[in-house]
């Protein structure tokens, strides 16, 4: 039993290494800037002076360290060779994906760093401008430099640049204060076109970065149960998962339960009585059952038994009532049951459809080989027959619901919770996605990959145990 069991486990670490690998992949994927979601405003539109533009810039810096990734994505990374080791260091998102782009195009690493380093020289320059005249002169010139830091396409550029000409042409007073960084900054773009390597894109480099990178940050991180920070909410995750994973246990918990206990008899004794009524009335009932929409039942149920109108108030409206969040957990659930009896029959019904035919097809199979017979030629009582020898043969099919029965337990349901006003996982989850707080979002889907691996592993045992025959 200890080989097998450390066989599996062997087996599933690789497992659960490339999940945390893909999972950290998509999350880096995901649309927006974490870091501006995080501070609540775009912090670059309300610039006016040297120390604003400072200001922001340290800001965001700031925020950038404490979400971690201000820091290189992975222990080593292969690009090409315009590419530097230290592009990570520029922190602010939007900036560093246009110097990006410049490099794909150009390759010439010090060129593109000196067009960069130029167009913040000139924006501090801008803003340090103290006459008023002049700073009146200075404004049409604004906004389309300002748009230099995300354009990198040569006509887009070479448009903003003509623009601002234009103004140093209607204002000597200008000319005389900037015209000089302008002269710079346009031969800075003059070089970075002139001087351009595009054949270094062709050779490839690679750069070690070490244990400090974001993805071994996230990992180990996510191993102690620290789970990042909610950009949305700009709390840990773990604050937010904690109580939406308490109501999601308790409801998907007792629904299963209650799954099972219902499911199995009617599973076990249509396979006994099969072809006869009672199968045939299970049947059909279990494929009806089975073929109702959740969303749709969670409907009716919430309109017809929680509104005078109908008549039929016998539960509470939605949500959890009024539950003290300080209260202990035994009080909580008190609290909350008369609110959670209707979300846990609209969890527990389709379970009881789908268990129940497999535990009629294990059964029914088990029931037509010898050794059933062969008890049943000794004598031995029909429950005797049916419950100790053929049911534990036909635990298989049901064994193997377990590892989908985890996941499936603390990932919730999304409709029956959103019907319901239940801030369980799949409430929160789609609360998630609709405020794109991702790190929220690749939490649960982390979990529920890792409680995945960890269901099959417990099937795995528990198939041991039931037969020892059974081997790796």
């Amino acid at each position: 039993m200890f080989l097998y069991l450390l066989k599996r486990i062997l087996l599933f670490l690789p497992t659960l290494l490339l999940i945390s690998l893909l999972s950290f992949g998509l999350s880096r994927l995901s649309p927006g800037d974490p870091v501006a979601q995080y501070l609540g405003e775009d912090v670059f539109g309300k610039i006016a002076t040297q120390q604003d533009l400072l200001q922001a810039e340290r800001g965001y810096a700031q925020a950038a360290h404490h979400l971690g990734v201000d820091k290189p994505p992975f222990y080593f990374s292969i690009a090409s060779k315009a590419y530097p080791d230290t592009l990570h260091r520029i922190a602010i998102s939007h900036r560093r994906k246009t110097l990006e782009k410049l490099l794909a195009q150009y390759g010439n690493w010090p060129q593109v760093q000196a067009w960069y380093n130029g167009i913040r020289s000139f924006e501090l320059k801008l803003l340090g401008l103290t006459d008023s005249a002049i700073v009146a002169a200075a404004t049409p010139m604004k906004i389309p430099f300002r748009e230099l830091y995300v354009l990198y396409t040569d006509g887009a550029i070479s448009a903003r640049l003509k623009e601002m000409e234009a103004a140093f042409g209607k204002s000597p007073e200008l000319a005389a204060a900037l015209g000089t960084d302008f002269s710079s900054l346009k031969k800075n773009y003059q070089t970075l076109q002139a001087e351009a390597t595009p054949g270094l894109l062709r050779l490839p480099a690679f750069h070690w970065y070490g244990l400090d990178n974001q993805y071994h940050t996230w990992l180990s991180a996510f191993l102690r149960g620290n789970f990042g920070t909610s950009l949305s909410h700009r709390m840990a995750v773990t604050e937010k998962v904690k109580p939406a994973l308490f109501w999601t246990l308790i409801i998907n918990l007792v629904a299963i339960a209650l799954a099972f206990v219902l499911a199995v008899p009617i599973g076990v004794w249509s396979a006994v009585k099969q072809g006869k009524t009672f199968d045939k009335l299970a049947t059909t009932g279990l494929f009806m059952l089975y073929s109702l929409p959740s969303f749709w039942i969670a409907t009716l149920l919430l309109i017809f038994f929680t509104t005078r109108e109908y008549g039929m108030d016998f539960f509470p409206s939605g949500g959890l009532g009024n539950v003290p969040p300080a209260a202990p957990w035994w009080k909580q659930i008190g609290l909350a049951a008369p609110h959670l009896m209707l979300p846990i029959i609209c969890v527990a019904f389709p379970s009881i459809a789908y268990i129940a035919r497999q535990a009629r097809g294990g059964m029914a199979k088990v029931l037509g080989q010898d050794f059933i017979r062969t008890a049943r030629a000794k004598g031995l009582p029909e429950r005797t027959v049916i419950w100790k020898h053929g049911f534990r043969n036909a635990l298989f099919p049901l064994i193997t619901l377990l590892a989908s029965v985890v996941p499936s337990a603390i990932a919730g349901s999304v409709a029956v919770e959103w019907i319901f006003n239940i801030p369980g996982m799949g409430w929160l989850t789609l609360q998630a996605i609709t405020q794109q707080d991702w790190p929220i979002v690749f939490t649960v889907l982390m979990l529920g990959a890792v409680l995945t691996v960890v269901g099959m592993l417990v099937s795995d045992v528990l198939y041991k145990l039931t037969d020892p025959r059974v081997k790796y």
